[in-house]
């Protein structure tokens, strides 16, 4: 049994007009699903993806406006990598971020790649890196970026610690995670563990700073990262092991596009396990997803009741 990856990545928004706006047009990924917090269905999440919104490509937004600024620290994940492929997309990239008016840091090494390190407006970490070695995702037909430059998905993840021995453990007695290298990254060191295929799409990136505070989520931060599974099968057979290993672990929850389970692990980062199945088309034609308000079946019976409480998402330029 091993994990095949990054499932997704769920950080936070306070300006769901805004993140639209961002992700879609100047990131060029597609808005795959338009949903809700099934917990706090007063909030959208917000899916971002590769056409189909595939395992390993999405990035997920819960829309939160009064949850505050993100407290970067410690137990958490302080940055998503995208993965594009080559150097031609990156110096494509660093044109692109110009034009649209956001800063960066250039292109720079790291373990080998080059890597553009930049923010979304909201001030959520974000890098794009050379993944030519990894086919990721289908980029989105009606996307702004041309396909040959296109994000494919997540590369991996960089979480921060105060001390790498507890959540070491779990990536690798738990998790199964490995170990594949060491580097470092503005004179911070960082310890990189794979797991199924390895590279690209299936590594996390742990920086120990055990100087930090605690890392408190907001607006701008991170909320979860996802790994992927393929059955349901499996996912309990996770669930189990998870248990076993003593961390305090949810249910397995029914979210009607994937099967999740939740757990924190000791540095405080909060994880998911997901399946892969069954997918975003199980109640959207693949050719419209996201352009609809989609509500699984037990929240159908509401839907009135929950888009009169949601803030509309057209983007304020467009006049409305």
């Amino acid at each position: 049994m091993e994990l095949g990856g990054i499932h997704h990545v769920t950080a936070v928004t306070g300006r769901a007009a805004e993140n639209v706006r961002f992700y879609t047009r100047v990131l060029g990924m597609r808005l795959v699903k338009k949903t809700v917090n099934q917990d706090d269905v007063s909030a959208y999440h917000l899916f971002y993806g590769d056409e189909t919104g595939s395992p390993g490509t999405e990035v997920t937004f819960f829309d939160w406006p009064d949850a505050g600024p993100h407290r970067p620290g410690a137990g958490e994940v302080a940055t998503i990598a995208l993965g594009v492929p080559g150097r031609p997309a990156l110096q494509y990239w660093t044109d692109r971020l110009d034009r649209a008016g956001i800063d960066h840091q250039g292109i720079e090494e790291y373990g080998g790649r080059g890597m553009i390190r930049f923010t979304d407006p909201e001030g959520q970490r974000l890098a794009l890196i050379d993944a030519s070695d990894w086919p990721g995702g289908s980029p989105w037909r009606e996307s702004p970026v041309p396909a040959e430059f296109a994000i494919r998905g997540i590369a991996f993840v960089a979480l921060v610690v105060r001390d790498l021995g507890p959540t070491e453990a779990v990536l690798r007695d738990v998790l199964g995670f490995r170990w594949a290298a060491e580097l470092a990254l503005d004179g911070h060191r960082r310890v990189v563990f794979e797991t199924g295929p390895g590279g690209p799409g299936a590594e996390v990136h742990v920086e120990v700073r055990p100087e930090l505070p605690r890392a408190r989520t907001g607006i701008g931060g991170v909320h979860h990262v996802a790994f992927r599974t393929p059955t349901d099968e499996q996912h309990r057979q996770w669930h189990e092991r998870v248990a076993a290993a003593g961390l305090t672990v949810t249910p397995v929850i029914d979210r009607y596009y994937f099967r999740s389970l939740y757990f924190r692990e000791p540095g405080g980062v909060l994880f998911e396990i997901a399946t892969d199945g069954p997918g975003f088309a199980v109640d959207e034609d693949p050719a419209h997803l996201g352009e609809r308000l989609a509500l699984p079946p037990f929240l159908e019976p509401y839907r009135a009741q929950i888009e009169a409480g949601l803030r509309p998402l057209v983007p304020a330029e467009e006049g409305h």
